[in-house]
Order: C-alpha cells, then sequence, then structure tokens
C-alpha cells in the first residue's frame, strides 16, 4: 500500500474538517470547469474555422497546441513575476481557458488517424514537431515576457 501526501493539519475523519476542505475545493473546482468550458468553445471555434481533411496534416490542433503553450508561459511569468492574481486566477485561466483550449488528447488522435491512414512517417514527424514546438513555445514565452516585464520595469 502506498501512502499518500496528507495535510497534518486537516483531520478527515472530524466532519467539520471535511466540509473546510470542501468549501476551499469547490470555488477552485468551479473556477476550472467555468474556464474549461471557455477554452474548449474556443478550440472547437479553431476546428469550425479551421478544419482539418481526412488524413489531412492536423495544422490546427499544432497552431492551437503551440500557441496554448505560448500563452500558459507568458501568463506564468504575469501571475508569478509581475503581480499577485487571486487565488481562482490561475485554476480559471491556466487549467481551466489554457488547458481547456489546448488538446494533447486530440494530438494523440491525429496521430493514430494519420498512421491509420498509411502516413505513419508524417505522423511521427507531427509528434515530434508537436513537442518540440510546445515546449519551444513556452520557453521563448517565458524568456520574452521576462525581458518586456524587465524593460518595462527599468
Amino acid at each position: 500500500m502506498v501512502e499518500e501526501p496528507t495535510d497534518p493539519d486537516v483531520d478527515l475523519s472530524v466532519p467539520a474538517q471535511r466540509a473546510e476542505r470542501a468549501r476551499v475545493l469547490w470555488p477552485v473546482v468551479t473556477a476550472v470547469a467555468i474556464g474549461a468550458m471557455c477554452g474548449s468553445a474556443a478550440r472547437y471555434g479553431a476546428a469550425l474555422i479551421w478544419p482539418t481533411p481526412v488524413a489531412g496534416f492536423p495544422w490546427t490542433t499544432l497552431v492551437v497546441n503551440v500557441s496554448g503553450c505560448a500563452l500558459i508561459g507568458v501568463f506564468m511569468v504575469v501571475i508569478t513575476d509581475v503581480w499577485t492574481a487571486h487565488r481562482l486566477i490561475r485554476p480559471f485561466v491556466g487549467t481551466g481557458i489554457l488547458g481547456g483550449f489546448t488538446t494533447f488528447s486530440t494530438y494523440a488522435v491525429d496521430i493514430e488517424r494519420l498512421v491509420d491512414a498509411g502516413r505513419a512517417r508524417t505522423g511521427m514527424a507531427y509528434l515530434v514537431v508537436t513537442l518540440f514546438a510546445a515546449l519551444a513555445a513556452v520557453w521563448t514565452a517565458v524568456w520574452v515576457t521576462r525581458r518586456v516585464v524587465a524593460w518595462r520595469q527599468s
């Protein structure tokens, strides 16, 4: 049996402490859910505007994931280095909106569709390009945002 880490200040066998934990948790869950609805709707809109043909290269998913990763990089710098955000901003925007906007499950399905259509090389290229482009987008966005913040503060 694996022991999960627990908060030593909370005894969940005490009903009042369970209720307090739920009172603190539900606003976060709600913020994530509302943000995810917004982000998913934006991603769906992108797919409607720029549909991917059957067995075609999934440019929409690639652009959505890379741009979403860049936005996550900018957002994290802003809420950690620039201003102190309300406790629900990070779950709402970071986990909710940007987590709902980026779609790594569709990325996996796109790879499977390319391979099933006999385009395994394209699928593997897409796998690698998305991975490196997404990581590069986060890194670049963090780097540029920090430079802009430093420049504006000087």
